[in-house]
């Protein structure tokens, strides 16, 4: 018969530190699930300059998805309350061929919820950064300084840190009312895409300040 060896210091030190960092990973993921539920599922709405809503698929009929039509029904919702007196539509060309900022501005305004006057699109909205970036511009070009962000609850953390980093300093956010069993992969993909933003974030900032 085999006589187990003896663990080594060496041995024992490195399963010592491979427990110790995936300890930390399971709390640092933790605490990541809960900042992204706990912001994006508790709707912070103020009166604002204006409502930007994400961009999301647009279906092969040229219709909104079910994803995207529940973020413009809280667009509209949120317009009829006098949250905000103008809504900037935000997406870019989907694998469909339609570009979703005219489809979400149809939307609007062909249910008669929104004028046409105060729709502003943003039609290069490819990412979420984009959507911060083209925002930004557009709400300069129209004196508005404060936003209210429309997505999916997941999505809200990012979306809200990357408008602040464009420079929209007035940030609230409400979800859209819809939930389906891809969420928990789009979760799980914000756990690891909001931390690459903030890192992303610090190290232009560094590179500013060398």
């Amino acid at each position: 018969y085999e006589v187990s060896q003896p663990v080594t210091r060496i041995q024992l030190i490195r399963r010592k530190t491979i427990a110790f960092i995936f300890a930390n990973l399971l709390i640092l993921t933790s605490l990541l699930l809960v900042i992204i539920l706990f912001d994006g599922l508790k709707d912070d709405t103020q009166a604002s300059d204006v409502g930007i809503v994400l961009g999301s698929q647009v279906l092969g009929s040229g219709r909104p998805s079910a994803r995207l039509q529940a973020r413009l029904d809280k667009t509209i919702a949120l317009y009829k309350i006098g949250m905000y007196k103008h809504v900037i539509v935000s997406g870019g060309i989907g694998k469909e061929g339609f570009n979703e900022a005219r489809v979400m501005a149809d939307y609007l305004i062909d249910l008669g919820a929104i004028p046409r006057e105060s729709i502003l699109l943003d039609e290069k909205g490819n990412t979420t950064k984009d959507t911060a970036l083209n925002s930004s511009a557009l709400m300069t070009a129209n004196g508005l300084n404060s936003a209210v962000v429309i997505t999916q609850y997941f999505h809200v953390s990012r979306s809200k840190y990357s408008l602040r980093q464009a420079g929209i300093k007035t940030v609230y956010s409400a979800h859209a009312d819809y939930f389906e069993w891809r969420d928990f992969y789009s979760i799980a993909r914000e756990v690891v895409a909001l931390p690459i933003y903030w890192l992303d974030s610090f190290r232009r900032q560094d590179g500013q300040v060398g």
